[in-house]
Order: C-alpha cells, then sequence, then structure tokens
C-alpha cells in the first residue's frame, strides 16, 4: 500500500510563523508592520507565505551573523 506525503502548506498564519521559527508573535507583527515580511489578508486572516517566511528567516540569520 502507497503511503500519501504529507501536504506542505502553502501559507501560514502569524502564529504558525512564530513557532515554525522560534521568534514571538509580537516579532512577526512588527517583521509584517515593518515591511520585512510580507503577509496578505485573506478574509479575516492575515497570512504569510512560506516561501516569504524562509526568505526573511534567511536575512534575518545573515543580519544576526554579522
Amino acid at each position: 500500500m502507497e503511503q500519501a506525503m504529507p501536504v506542505q502548506p502553502m501559507a501560514v498564519g502569524p502564529e504558525e510563523a512564530a513557532r515554525l521559527t522560534s521568534h514571538s508573535r509580537s516579532a512577526i507583527y512588527s517583521a509584517i508592520a515593518k515591511g520585512e515580511l510580507p503577509a496578505f489578508k485573506s478574509g479575516k486572516r492575515r497570512l504569510i507565505l512560506v516561501k516569504e517566511l524562509e526568505a526573511w528567516i534567511n536575512r534575518v540569520a545573515k543580519e544576526g551573523s554579522r
């Protein structure tokens, strides 16, 4: 029997983004407000594309290593 591969989300909410990056929710919201982390609204939910989240955390890591 074939096992289905888990589906990776394309976008996550700020709470999940905080969990995935080990940052606080307020740090995620602050990055969104500053324009450092692109986000969009879908209905009442604010979402962040996973690829944007990955790019942001990579930038944060590079800046932290300076």
